[in-house]
């Protein structure tokens, strides 16, 4: 039952090529910073993990978190709402030069792939996208008179959520916004590796106040002052 972890290293070590990986996050508010370095420092030492489709509200800012991901190489696709966001460089380049994959998802559309994933739901539908380039080659049936497009669920191998306080057996509470993408992503993946900036023993969280419960968590390490993707890019920084 204690799932806690000694080191952000230990906590991604079972992540490997070729995975589907959603990361939390809105822009910086939530974004697992630590565990997405952590997997960049694995993969300078070892080759690994490569090829990786990643699930993620936006496609990065700067050079560090995401971008420095997909920087490294390590990202063959990206599964995203808004891939133009304040400094997507990064990906910009990569995208232009033919190096990663772009599945372009309306976020509520996006939310809610993922929340079908985590509750069994292959499909739904719904009106966003009718008639766009989005729907092409999607079916699309009719509901009192207006149109809705099939959608289907998303799933992954693994989440990288961040979490405020989490407990020994993996409940999980979050610091408000920083809520965003992260439950429904501990839900939709088979497995779900959490940083969380306090680790309390079990019962050290008021059970009404649990967001995510631990059944869907595997593994937490404690990051006690995590960094915040929008601080770290105004400092200029670059990872590694």
């Amino acid at each position: 039952m204690d799932k806690t972890i000694e080191s952000v290293a230990e906590a991604v070590a079972g992540i490997g090529d070729g995975a589907v990986v959603m990361i939390g996050g809105f822009g910086g508010s939530g974004a697992p910073i630590e565990l997405m370095h952590a997997l960049i420092d694995r993969h300078r030492r070892t080759g690994s993990p490569k090829g990786l489709t990643v699930v993620n509200n936006n496609a990065g800012n700067g050079h560090v978190g995401l971008a420095a991901l997909i920087e490294a190489g390590m990202v063959a696709k990206l599964v995203c709402s808004f891939p133009r966001s304040a400094d997507p460089r990064v990906f910009t380049e990569k995208y232009l030069a033919g190096e990663i994959e772009l599945e372009l998802v309306p976020q509520g559309t996006l939310a809610e792939r993922i929340r079908a994933g985590g509750a069994g739901i292959p499909a739904f539908y719904t009106p966003t996208s009718y008639g766009t380039q989005l729907a092409q080659g999607k079916p699309v049936a009719e509901f009192e008179g207006r149109p809705y497009v099939q959608e289907r669920w998303l799933k992954a191998d693994f989440a990288l959520v961040k979490a405020h306080v989490a407990d020994r057996h993996g409940n999980l509470t979050y610091n408000k916004a920083a809520r965003n993408f992260n439950p429904l992503m501990c839900m939709a993946a088979r497995e779900t590796i959490v940083q969380a900036a306090q680790v309390v023993p079990a019962g050290g969280i008021d059970p009404e106040h649990v967001v995510t419960p631990g059944i869907f968590v595997n593994r937490v390490v404690e990051v006690p002052e995590p960094q915040q993707e929008e601080l770290l890019n105004r400092a200029g920084a670059t990872y590694p």
